[in-house]
């Protein structure tokens, strides 16, 4: 532990080297910790800040469903320590909690072949909410968690709960799918996804088998968004 820049950049400068074994990296704290799309990631001491760095023999096409075992990993954790917590997933990886965020999860890869890595980079708000976030923030402390529950702990629960969800995905997909519709947010409700610069309105009907997010669209029709920001009312 201690304080870095960021897991996932130290993950990616491990992974330029020949050989690497399979890994987490785990800091205290992070001064350039990242999100999707670049965003900040606030990281104050007391949660969680931790990559999976590992070799995927399944490639970009079991790389593709990592995301969602992230977030069902994420799901998992919060649960143990807060059963009570009325999780829900936004597409695709977001973990929430009334509307509230509880973690921010990055998954990047690079390689080729037998070289292909994955970089899984999950940060769980433990006992700290950061302040000055984009969206509201929660932590698995606020949500009901004993009061001497420590990052320690949770790291803990985060491996056994990560290493599972990766075996279930790399089975395939169907069990993942299914497990992360079960806590899908706004299933069944409209939404707005903005893809590129384009905003799209429809209801969020289902997830395909390659978790793209399917809309109906206003006219009836169905379109299969693979990439985009999905905004819910009143969110």
């Amino acid at each position: 532990m201690g304080m870095i820049d960021s897991t996932n950049t130290e993950a990616k400068r491990r992974a330029a080297e020949a050989s690497f074994p399979d890994q987490w990296i785990v800091a205290d704290q992070q001064t350039a910790g990242r999100g999707r799309q670049d965003r900040a990631w606030l990281s104050p001491v007391g949660n969680i800040y931790a990559t999976a760095l590992f070799r995927e023999p399944g490639g970009i096409g079991t790389a593709l469903r990592i995301p969602f075992a992230c977030a069902l990993a994420v799901s998992d954790v919060v649960l143990r320590f807060a059963p009570q917590a009325d999780v829900r997933l936004k597409w695709p990886n977001d973990v929430r909690i009334h509307r509230r965020k509880v973690s921010g999860i990055l998954v990047e890869t690079g390689g080729a072949e037998s070289a292909f890595w994955v970089a899984a980079g999950i940060g769980i708000n433990v006992r700290v909410t950061p302040d000055n976030v984009t969206q509201p923030a929660t932590s698995i402390l606020d949500l009901g968690a004993d009061p001497a529950i420590t990052a320690e702990a949770a790291l803990l629960a985060l491996t056994e709960a990560f290493s599972q969800r990766l075996r279930q995905c790399r089975a395939g997909f169907a069990e993942t799918r299914k497990d992360w519709l079960a806590l899908a947010e706004a299933l069944g409700e409209s939404v707005s996804v903005r893809a590129g610069e384009d905003w799209i309105e429809g209801i969020f009907e289902d997830l395909e088998a390659d978790g793209a997010l399917r809309l109906r669209l206003p006219d009836g029709s169905r379109r299969s968004i693979r990439a985009g920001e999905v905004e819910i009312r009143g969110s």
